[in-house]
């Protein structure tokens, strides 16, 4: 395995940044990324490249320094959460996802959205607030892992060796709808969590 960039006083070693972030952090092209070595390959990388051990160092070497740790760390926060790495995944294979503008069409799914959404807006006034949150924040991770399951079955016949160009494409555009879903029911989570602060904070 290639070992890290090492950086000496303050002198930086260069750090590709035409590198992927997979190649960046030496982890295989994967829906799954073992969190703990991602975890321990940023750490490695920041010690040869956060700014405040250049603080000596010349303008030059002070900005590439900051160039390097900026994308170490867009590197890092991509591929920890899987809803950025799967997007990530995308754009690599050509299939960016625009989440301003492309939109879920799926009205079987636009419908539990709205019937989640609806109950999300009544947790307030029920009966047992904090375990209504508690079920819903549970159903809505379990939409989250069964999307994400969903796209990862469909990146591996994408990625397979020997799937034909026509089913390769059929799956990625199928990848970029499921995205697309997962997008929604992390918003969901997120407003969940907001949810659950306030009601802490009551």
């Amino acid at each position: 395995m290639t070992p890290f960039p090492k950086s000496f006083g303050t002198s930086i070693t260069v750090v590709d940044i035409t590198k992927n972030y997979f190649e960046l952090f030496q982890l295989p092209v994967s829906c799954r990324v073992d969190l703990s070595l991602l975890a321990e390959r940023y750490r490695e990388l920041q010690k040869t490249v956060h700014p405040d051990r250049f603080a000596g160092a010349d303008d030059r070497q002070q900005r590439l320094a900051i160039q390097y740790a900026a994308y170490v760390n867009e590197g890092y926060e991509t591929l920890k959460s899987s809803m950025a790495r799967s997007l990530y995944l995308l754009e690599l294979a050509g299939y960016k996802v625009d989440l301003e503008t492309n939109t879920v069409m799926d009205p079987v799914f636009l419908m539990e959205q709205m019937e989640l959404r609806e109950a999300m807006s009544e947790v307030r006034d029920h009966v047992d607030p904090e375990a209504e949150l508690e079920r819903m924040v549970d159903e809505v991770d379990e939409g989250v892992e069964a999307l994400f399951g969903t796209y990862e079955q469909l990146w591996l016949i994408a990625s397979e060796e020997g799937t034909e160009a026509p089913a390769r494409e059929d799956a990625l555009k199928k990848a970029q709808d499921t995205v697309r879903k997962m997008q929604f029911m992390v918003k969901l989570a997120a407003e969940l969590e907001q949810l659950e602060s306030e009601l802490l904070d009551g």
